[in-house]
């Protein structure tokens, strides 16, 4: 792909490391690009990374993750988008195991992911661990994503509710993450409906095509322990940009404690549908965004 200074979605981003006093482990970057020289489509890739270990290793991990992600879609040629995703992931897993292996102080970080990939007005997702993605559509919220964690297994098997899950002991122990010593599975199912009856059924939805005025949420275990989807949900429709919407939902997330780093991506298509810079050919990237 070509790197744009363009993007043909509305962005927002913010990360806050939280009220406790612990450094930010969350990274998170959004780029832009064309295709290529003959093929002037747009694409956006954005991705949030929430790094796990102590002594500053989750943070090393969560930007392994984000920059070995990221390079593998840009240097990527878009025709077989989830093969992409995988391998970018499955280069980050090794990079995190690599660095691990090699230092007493990073042995055993690790980080999750959650990438989002729109390819002209085509959704395509991938994640691991329990950082999360939303579809705002028409008036609903939905998280595309399932969490890899103890809780959400527990979920599934009806051993506990929903409600019991929130404040559960084992809320965030994770079963799947980048920097594992086994390669973790990378999740592309796409819960879009909450009627999908398989595994297959939700992977089917990927390639989703996006509408006008759809928004997406990419957010970190901070955000999403403290703030509900209704109320991101109300937040990112009554505020009259993105970017003041992100703001609103750090700062509630926060006000409720800020137990955790806090890191929110918004990408919106805008009303009238993507914006075609078809015939302008710009480089360089649209942000790289890290937290400092």
């Amino acid at each position: 792909m070509i790197q744009s200074s363009n993007s043909h979605l509305h962005v927002a981003v913010l990360s806050h490391p939280g009220m406790t006093g612990k450094n930010n482990e969350d990274r998170y970057a959004v780029s832009s690009f064309t295709i290529s020289e003959n093929d002037l489509r747009p694409s956006v890739f954005a991705v949030v990374a929430d790094g796990i270990g102590g002594h500053r290793a989750g943070e090393v991990a969560a930007e392994l993750a984000v920059n070995y992600i990221s390079q593998g879609v840009a240097e990527s040629n878009t025709k077989k988008p989830l093969k992409i995703l995988q391998q970018a992931i499955e280069d980050a897993n090794q990079a995190i195991s690599a660095h691990s292996s090699k230092s007493d102080e990073q042995k055993g970080m690790g980080s999750t992911c959650a990438c989002v990939w729109v390819l002209d007005n085509k959704l395509y997702t991938a994640h691991v661990g329990d950082s999360r993605i939303y579809l705002m559509r028409d008036g609903k919220i939905r998280q595309l994503t399932k969490d890899h964690t103890w809780v959400m297994d527990a979920i599934d098997k009806g051993i506990i509710t929903r409600e019991q899950a929130r404040d559960h002991p084992n809320a965030h122990v994770i079963r799947r993450y980048l920097g594992a010593v086994e390669l973790p599975k990378v999740d592309f199912r796409m819960w879009l409906t909450g009627a999908e009856k398989s595994d297959a059924e939700a992977k089917n939805n990927q390639g989703l095509v996006l509408k006008p005025d759809d928004n997406l949420l990419l957010c970190s275990d901070g955000l999403a322990d403290l703030v509900w989807e209704d109320e991101i949900l109300n937040i990112v429709q009554t505020q009259k940009t993105l970017k003041v919407a992100a703001d609103k939902l750090v700062a509630l997330a926060n006000e409720r404690g800020g137990h955790d780093n806090i890191t929110v991506v918004l990408l919106g298509m805008p009303a009238e549908g993507w914006i075609d810079h078809a015939n302008e050919k710009k480089s360089g990237w649209l942000q790289w965004l890290f937290p400092r």
